[in-house]
Formats: structure tokens, C-alpha cells, sequence
């Protein structure tokens, strides 16, 4: 969240930013008048604190004087300025409850170099890699979700059967490529510097609030054991929509000293969406599911040196796409399609071959994000209590918080199965991956199974 000091010294650059993110529904000029009113309350109570203190203090003048009606006029002023006092300081108390909230409705301020725009047309897009020398594909490329039933490899309709729209089973060698694909994924942040963590699947309002996703985005969490629409606290649990929760609130309140920065956690976790009104040939398959799996990137560092770790962090994420050989591009986003939370952020988007969509390559297939790289600077930290110590004789300040996909597991699959597609159905282990698969280095699937498969027709 922003600093109440800082929406006051820099109102325009705040409803600034509240134009160029597009968020609507937030009223700054109130805002700004609940703050002027709790500061005004807050020095009026200060000047009632201040003028009861003293005469307090005189009515023991007056009684060891013999003044005895002069202490009694004390004593009855001494009472109304408490209850004055009491009234006020009820009333700041309610405002101040009003403001907190009102804060966290104001989207994070977009960094100098973030392009102005309105919505994902107006990214930039930085650079591309890997498509210098692209591999034979064959004449037609069968989109994941045909050569994953076929392979037998991918079922939605059972997905759907057991849980509803949106899931799926991962069966045989294609749960098999995704396991190879997390740990690939886990051993290279290891070298990287990356810590494991394994962290709980629900998490609290708190930490939701914490690094941005309520009150803002409720309705794109999964609740547990409450109705969506139902008032919450900070003790209701979310199934994690992001491992970024848990990681970013693991020191939610705390101090960190200089000298354990930076801090470089890697997650692994399941990661549930409800993606509500998603559909479409751009969703279909294993594109916009309701459960996936991914590795995530946090990161803890000082505020001098988070621009330089986003280029940092942004180039670890794409190491996984570079040592697999998969095709990508990196958008630097705008400020109208970055995100209530980031400062700055970068999307890294692989190419996968399958569907020809009208915002892909020239050379046909669509692109699929699978990491945003992004700077929350202080703005989670603030939210969460995340500081550090310069140095231990110094007072505490807020960190800066980064994270990014490192990767999205069920897109990197997709691009795999399309990129990695061969003439005859097939599909190429990607070299990075075999070890992880016991040296296989072709898919070839396997026989449905059950009556439903009869007159399917059989693999050539």
C-alpha cells in the first residue's frame, strides 16, 4: 500500500496512477479529507491531552492550598475534557479504520520507465529469443488439447466429471514429463541461489491482504469453508491462488537485518484460480485451468537494489525457456494491463505453435505467458510489515519485494507437446528433461482405457 504521507504530499501522482492502472471506484478527494479530518482530531486531541494534563495537576495545588471550590471547578473541567477527549479519540479511531481501508483500494504508483497504455495492445514488446533456429514442425501441428486425448495423456472430460470445467488429469508419461518439468525447473533456481520452500496451501485473509490480493481480487480466490460473497476476516483461509502469498508473508511483521539480504525463495505449489467467465479456443486445453502447478520466485532486497535484481530475476525466469530451447518474447508491460500491485513488471510469454491466434507471430501459433517478472517496491512490504535494519543501531525501513513465475508449469507443457511435436504424432523429450524421465526420449502415449475407448479407432 501507498504511505498516508505520501497520497498527501503526492495527490496528482497518485490519481495519476489511479488513471494510467485504470482502477476504478476509489475517490481520492476523500481520502484526502479523511486524512485532513483525522489529522485535525488528532491535534485537537493532543491540545485536550495536553490542557487535562495540566489541569490535573492543579487540583492537588488548589487542595494543599485550601481552594477547595477552585479544585472542585478542576475536577469538573478535568471530566469534561475527558469525555471531550473520549468523543474525539472515537472519532479518529473511526476514521483512522476508514482510511486503512480506503488505502488498500489505491493501486501501487508506476515506476518512470513503465509504458503509459490502456490495456495489453499497448505493451512493449523488449526482445525475443530462439527463433533464430526453430526445429522442423510438421506440416500441421495438432493443438495440445487433440494430441493430449489422443496420446492419452491429457483427460478434461474426467477432469471436469470428478471436480467440474477447468480441471483435468495429467495421465502417464504426460505426468510424467510434468514432474521432469518441476524438478528441471527447482534445480535450476537451485544453482541460481534459490532456497526451496514447500508452504502451506491455504493461507489467511491476512497474508492475502498482505501482498495484494484482497480485497482487490476476491473474486478470482477460492474461499474454504465460506460463500464467496460473504463478509470475511483475517482468521478465513483461501486456497493460495499463488505461492507468492505464503512466501511474501512468511516474515509478515518482521525486521530482517542488512546482512540477510537478499533473500531468494523458490516455491513449488499447487495454485487455484477460479478464472470466473474464461472460455474460448484462447483458454481451451491446458491453457486457463482452475488448478496448475508452478515454481515461484520471491525475492527480499534492499530498495537501492530492486531495479537491478528485476533484470536479474527476469533473466533467471527465462533461463528455464533458454535451456529447453522453447521460442519466447519479453513484454515490457504497460500501465494499463501491469497489475493493481507492481511498480513495474515484465511478461514472459513462450511461443507455442498449435493455434494461430490473431495477436501471434507472423509465423503463426499464439503466445502464452507463463511468468510475470515484477517490482512491488515498497508497496507490499508496507502492506505486510516487511522491513529490515540497515544496521543494527539504525531504525528499520521497508524492503523492496520482487517475484516471478519460474515457470507456469501447464504452459511450458503445452509449448513442449505443440513445439516439440513431431509428423508421426510423437512428441520429443526436450534434452534438459531426460534425466528427469529415466532417459526416455520420445512420448508416444498409450491405449485408452475402458468401453468408452472401443471404436475409437486405433494408433497408427
Amino acid at each position: 500500500m501507498l504511505s498516508r504521507q505520501f497520497v498527501r504530499e503526492n495527490p496528482e501522482t497518485v490519481r495519476d496512477a489511479i488513471e494510467r492502472k485504470g482502477v476504478t471506484g476509489v475517490d481520492l478527494d476523500e481520502i484526502l479529507a479523511i486524512d485532513e479530518e483525522w489529522r485535525e482530531l488528532k491535534a485537537r486531541g493532543d491540545g485536550l491531552r495536553q490542557e487535562r494534563n495540566e489541569i490535573s495537576s492543579k487540583i492537588g495545588e488548589y487542595k494543599q492550598a485550601g481552594e477547595e471550590e477552585k479544585a472542585q471547578e478542576a475536577i469538573e473541567r478535568s471530566q469534561e475534557l475527558k469525555d471531550e477527549l473520549q468523543d474525539v479519540e472515537d472519532r479518529a479511531d473511526e476514521l483512522e479504520s476508514q482510511l486503512e481501508a480506503a488505502l488498500l483500494e489505491l493501486p501501487n504508483v508506476p515506476h518512470e520507465s513503465v509504458p503509459t497504455g490502456e490495456d495489453e495492445s499497448d505493451n512493449v514488446e523488449a526482445y525475443r529469443e530462439g527463433f533464430d533456429d526453430l526445429r522442423d514442425l510438421p506440416e500441421e501441428v495438432i493443438p495440445h488439447y487433440d494430441l493430449g486425448e489422443e496420446l492419452d495423456i491429457l483427460d478434461f472430460e474426467r477432469g471436469a466429471k470428478v471436480t467440474g470445467g477447468g480441471y483435468q488429469f495429467v495421465k502417464g508419461e504426460g505426468a510424467r514429463l510434468e514432474h521432469a518439468l518441476i524438478q528441471f525447473m527447482l534445480e535450476v533456481h537451485r544453482e541460481q541461489g534459490y532456497s526451496d520452500i514447500l508452504p502451506p496451501i491455504p493461507v489467511n485473509s491476512a497474508s492475502m491482504e498482505g501482498t495484494g490480493q484482497l480485497p482487490k481480487f476476491d473474486d478470482d480466490a477460492y474461499r474454504v469453508g465460506a460463500r464467496q460473497g460473504d463478509d470475511y476476516d483475517e482468521d478465513d483461509l483461501w486456497l493460495l491462488p499463488t505461492a507468492e502469498v505464503p512466501v511474501t508473508n512468511m516474515y509478515r511483521d518482521e525486521i530482517l537485518l542488512d546482512d540477510d539480504l537478499p533473500v531468494k525463495h523458490q516455491a513449488f505449489s499447487p495454485n487455484f484460480r477460479r478464472e470466473a467467465g474464461e472460455h474460448g479456443t484462447e483458454t481451451r486445453g491446458y491453457v486457463r485451468v482452475h488448478q496448475f502447478h508452478k515454481v515461484e520466485l520471491v525475492n527480499f532486497v534492499r530498495p537501492e537494489d530492486s531495479y537491478d535484481r528485476l533484470e536479474a530475476l527476469l533473466e533467471e525466469a527465462a533461463e528455464v525457456l533458454d535451456r529447453l530451447e522453447l521460442p519466447y518474447r519479453v513484454l515490457d508491460m504497460c500501465t494499463g494491463d501491469m497489475g493493481f500491485t507492481q511498480a513495474k513488471k515484465y511478461d514472459i510469454e513462450v511461443w507455442s505453435p498449435g493455434d494461430d491466434m490473431e495477436d501471434g507471430p507472423d509465423i503463426g501459433g499464439r503466445w502464452l505467458e507463463v511468468s510475470s517478472v515484477s517490482n512491488f517496491e515498497d508497496f507490499q512490504a508496507r502492506r505486510a510489515g516487511l522491513r529490515y535494519r540497515p544496521e543494527r543501531h539504525e531504525s528499520a525501513d521497508y524492503l523492496h519485494t520482487l517475484n516471478g513465475s519460474g515457470l507456469a508449469v501447464p504452459r511450458v507443457m503445452v509449448a513442449i507437446l505443440e513445439y516439440y511435436q513431431n509428423e508421426d504424432g510423437t512428441v520429443t523429450v526436450p534434452e534438459p528433461l531426460r534425466p528427469y524421465m529415466g532417459g526416455q526420449e520420445v512420448i508416444e502415449g498409450s491405449e485408452p482405457v475402458g468401453e468408452s475407448a472401443l471404436g475409437a479407432g486405433e494408433k497408427e
